[in-house]
């Protein structure tokens, strides 16, 4: 099946938004079940991560949390960042692009797609592409609304 996709034209610069859409500590602001996120080294020698960093996001999964670890396979800036699942039943491959529009506007796009292991070849196709679907869309309305907030 294909990706996932999402796009919206935000209201600020493409470096404010690639900054804040790829911080993992930032994800429980807009993104439906997350409560935490961090990455773990390595790092570029000026705190931004480096490929081959791990991303841990942990999301609320009915009724427990869960942690999704992935692997920062590529990285950008202010353009591009995308990880890839590296343990659990679903893995995600999540792809950003941040494109500037103007100097002060910018159009973020996120792509992600599953892969499912043991139980999760099940879930991918019956649960989890369709819970995706569903949300990404808010997910990227609450990106903009807290973007442009302030």
């Amino acid at each position: 099946m294909p990706p996932i996709v999402t796009s919206a034209e935000i209201g600020r610069p493409a470096a404010e938004v690639f900054a804040y859409a790829t911080d993992p500590a930032r994800f429980s602001e807009w993104q439906q079940g997350v409560v935490d996120g961090h990455m773990d080294g390595p790092a570029n020698g000026s705190l931004s991560p480096a490929v081959g960093a791990k991303c841990v996001t942990t999301r609320r999964i009915g009724g427990a949390s869960r942690p999704s670890p992935s692997e920062l396979v590529h990285i950008d800036p202010p353009k591009t960042w995308g990880v890839r699942g590296i343990d659990g039943p679903v893995r995600a491959a999540v792809e950003v692009l941040v494109e500037p529009v103007t100097g002060s506007r910018s159009r973020p796009t996120i792509s992600v797609d599953f892969t499912g292991h043991g139980i999760g070849k099940i879930l991918v196709p019956l649960m989890v592409r369709r819970e995706a679907r569903k949300e990404m869309p808010d997910n990227m309305a609450a990106l903009k609304q807290r973007m442009e907030a302030g």
